[in-house]
């Protein structure tokens, strides 16, 4: 039996076809990457300002529960934008200052 199998040299250009391949791939997986990260950028240079102060309904959308400063990282999700004048009111109404963010502070508002 003379078959010794393939050459050495075959072998090194499989494995250069491999290496290329997976260099190609590389790059794609960079380029994507690349993309994901400029969009995320212009989503965050095209967001709209946090607001100053947040209003948190109750669970039957009623009543308030609390006011936030704005971006209070306690404020539930389905809080919402509320002017200064609307923040103080809603003080004034009873609506508890959130524990956390103290907007009755930030705002001014002695209780009685």
């Amino acid at each position: 039996m003379n078959d010794s199998g393939p050459s050495r040299l075959t072998l090194l250009r499989f494995l250069e076809r491999v290496q290329v391949r997976d260099l190609e791939r590389t790059r794609r997986w960079i380029a994507d990457e690349e993309r994901r990260e400029a969009e995320r950028q212009r989503g965050v240079k095209a967001r709209p300002p946090a607001p100053d102060w947040l209003i948190e309904p109750g669970l039957n959308r009623g009543t308030a529960v609390y006011v936030h400063v704005g971006g209070c990282w306690n404020a539930a999700k389905r809080s919402r934008a509320a002017s200064r004048e609307h923040a103080l009111r809603a003080l004034t109404e009873g609506v508890k200052p959130c524990p956390q963010c103290r907007p009755d502070n930030a705002l001014g508002f002695l209780d009685g």
